[in-house]
């Protein structure tokens, strides 16, 4: 029910945001004042209509909020986990005679929803079963949640809050340091939703599926599970995938999950086995710890024993000191293994860890290497008391219950090897030829000491060329590419001065915001950077407290006189491609990689995807006949294929060589 009308609503949504942020962040308007309004008058039709108005409608502003603490309350009854099997044989057995519906166990956060008269009115975490905490403001910023919807009763039901792994990927790749990168995406979805600023969990990306109905008075079922998910379908909620089973094909839909999970992009854990007939499962009861009604089917991790090597101690830009467990190497999942992060001093004390130990170790949710269990238990492994990079006095410090190992030296070389690898990388300023592992013979060697050394190499000539593993040669290309560098932009300039939380999206919008200019940006207060539509509040802190540190500013200063920061204003009639979307992949002939055709497109106006949907307006390949995923993605959504050249002539972009 209503399945058309929400696929329209959603395209709605996106049309008509897309309108919004070219007007009122671009001053652009790709479409007319008419046009808008008819769009927008449809899509309150369509909310009359079915009674649902989706999270992140127009129609609906729902606005940023920040609160000191998160308030907690206690579940009407007890969220109770389930019961776990890792045994094939035993789903099979437990589902018996009766018919059954399997579906993914969502690796995330479950949340709790009531509505009231159709409206959102509480969300609450499961936190210890008993208690929760309450993030209703986080939940109305969950991409696909219905803020309100047709049933006018009190409607209560379960989910899984997720974040997906493209979104997951995406934003620990705009993260430099993969210190600072986020383990996993369950931790980062927990995070998310439980923050204190509701602005972070918009730009999470989190989604919310559901997966029990618990309370709905007045509508028939017809005494099943499957009549529940349909409902809540209808009713605009996105449910978790599911298959109506029995004895007969349980087997054949266990192992089409097994496959199918190699490429779902939501994490899961394993699978949930719940009986379709509501009365029977409920005349089952609970035992003190699970429901009866229902069973988790855990995937049978592939775990192999090995032997602790030591345990690597890996320092960060930010001064935290990693420990790594390496290990003698296994073969686990197809591939093999010989480390594992063991993410902080806590972790590796409750392991008990030793030199020369029996460890098994698995790959958690078949992706991420992990220590299983500590065989032997010998603790003999001592904290670092020196970095073991600088040699200077190391600290444990404790927060939120974890403790974590601390490097004190501010001059610490590896967290600035750390800082100028950030400095070059192609979102920043792009330099050719320059590794992590050149920067930190260069630093060694005092060659590079602050941002302004990296155009002051013709001062050290001679040392380079004489280095092991450079010449002449190599010494020209370094100073060419440092020369190519020189002119640059604001947002490239503001990526690579590693601000945190200033990834090259936000630095784009900051640029765009101050026109370029970096004297402004020094002189602007947090509030009035904080009010960049897409900033925030932390983010903006984080700005003005660089500019008021006297070191750093002094430090920019010197750089600032090695550069030319040119503007990136254009005229609306250069805006070509101003509400295109385009999806590249292959390589190219007349760019130097995917980023670069990316930056002249949307200087343009138009925008890059990573993947293909019915709003691609084409798919540049230079092989055009090849048997990918997303050409035939294309051909099946009657995208077209454009050659790179094609592209060019067609939507008149000149080639970069």
């Amino acid at each position: 029910m209503w399945e058309a009308e929400q696929k329209r609503m959603r395209e709605l949504h996106v049309i008509l945001k897309e309108a919004s942020r070219a007007y009122y962040a671009n001053d652009e308007e790709i479409m007319s004042n008419f046009e808008y309004d008819k769009l927008y008058d449809e899509l309150v039709a369509l909310e009359e209509k079915t009674g649902i108005v989706l999270s992140g409608s127009p129609t609906v502003e729902v606005g940023y909020e920040a609160v000191d603490f998160l308030p907690k309350e206690r579940h009407v009854s007890p969220m109770l986990s389930l019961a776990k099997t890792k045994s094939r044989g035993e789903l099979a057995d437990w589902l018996g005679e009766k018919e059954g519906l399997l579906s993914w166990k969502l690796d995330g956060l479950t949340i709790v929803l009531t509505y009231e008269n159709g409206e959102l009115q509480k969300a609450v975490t499961r936190g210890n079963g008993e208690v929760g905490e309450i993030i209703t403001p986080n939940a109305k910023m969950f991409l696909n949640l219905p803020l309100r919807i047709s049933y006018k009763g009190t409607l209560v039901l379960r989910g899984e809050a997720v974040i997906g792994y493209g979104d997951f990927k995406k934003i620990n790749e705009a993260i430099s340091d993969p210190a600072e990168q986020y383990k996993n995406p369950r931790n980062l979805c927990s995070g998310s939703v439980r923050q204190l600023n509701n602005e972070i969990t918009k730009k999470r990306n989190v989604r919310f599926f559901a997966f029990s109905l618990v309370n709905a008075e007045g509508v028939d079922f017809r005494n099943s599970r499957e009549e529940q998910m349909n409902y809540l379908k209808s009713l605009g909620f996105e449910t978790v995938f599911f298959k109506r089973v029995n004895r007969q094909n349980i087997q054949e839909a266990i192992s089409w999950f097994e496959k199918e999970i190699e490429s779902y992009d939501i994490p899961s854990d394993g699978l949930v086995l719940t009986y379709d007939d509501i009365a029977y499962a409920v005349s089952l009861g609970n035992t003190a710890k699970s429901p009866r009604g229902s069973i988790a089917f855990k995937w049978q991790d592939e775990i192999a024993v090995t032997t602790l090597k030591y345990i690597e101690w890996s320092p960060s830009r930010t001064g935290l000191i990693n420990p790594v467990a390496v290990f003698e190497p296994v073969e686990l999942e197809g591939t093999t293994v010989s480390r594992a992060s063991v993410h902080n001093v806590s972790v590796m004390r409750s392991l008990k860890l030793g030199i020369g130990d029996k460890i098994s170790v698995y790959k958690a949710n078949m992706i991420i290497p992990q220590i299983a269990e500590n065989l032997t238990c010998s603790d003999n492994v001592e904290i670092p008391e020196h970095c073991p990079v600088c040699g200077k006095e190391t600290m444990i410090q404790e927060q939120n219950e974890a403790k974590t190992l601390m490097c004190l030296n501010p001059e610490c070389p590896v967290k600035k090897v750390k800082a100028f690898t950030l400095f070059v990388s192609r979102d920043a300023m792009n330099f050719d030829g320059l590794s992590e592992m050149t920067i930190e013979k260069f630093t060694e060697q005092g060659i590079i000491k602050e941002y302004a050394d990296f155009y002051k190499f013709p001062d050290h000539k001679e040392k380079i060329v004489n280095m092991e593993g450079f010449g002449e040669t190599s010494y020209r290309n370094l100073v060419e590419s440092a020369e190519k560098t020189r002119k640059t932009t604001l947002a490239k300039v503001l990526c690579a001065l590693g601000i945190a939380g200033v990834g090259v999206a936000n630095a784009k919008l900051i640029a765009r915001h101050f026109d370029d200019d970096i004297s402004r940006l020094r002189k602007a207060t947090k509030e009035e950077i904080s009010e960049i539509d897409g900033v925030g509040d932390v983010i903006g802190t984080s700005i003005t407290e660089y500019f008021a540190n006297p070191v750093k500013t002094e430090e920019l200063d010197r750089l600032l006189n090695e550069l030319e920061i040119v503007k990136t204003g254009t005229d609306a009639s250069a805006m070509t491609l101003t509400g295109k979307t385009f999806v590249i992949t292959g390589s190219l002939n007349h760019f130097k990689d995917r980023s670069a055709l990316k930056e002249r497109i949307e200087a343009k106006g138009g925008k890059v995807s990573g993947s293909v949907s019915s709003k691609t307006e084409c798919l540049i390949n230079n092989d055009v006949n090849s048997g990918s995923s997303k050409n035939k993605s294309a051909k099946s959504l009657g995208i077209e294929i454009l050659s790179e050249e094609d592209f060019l002539a067609k939507y008149g972009i000149d080639a970069d060589f």
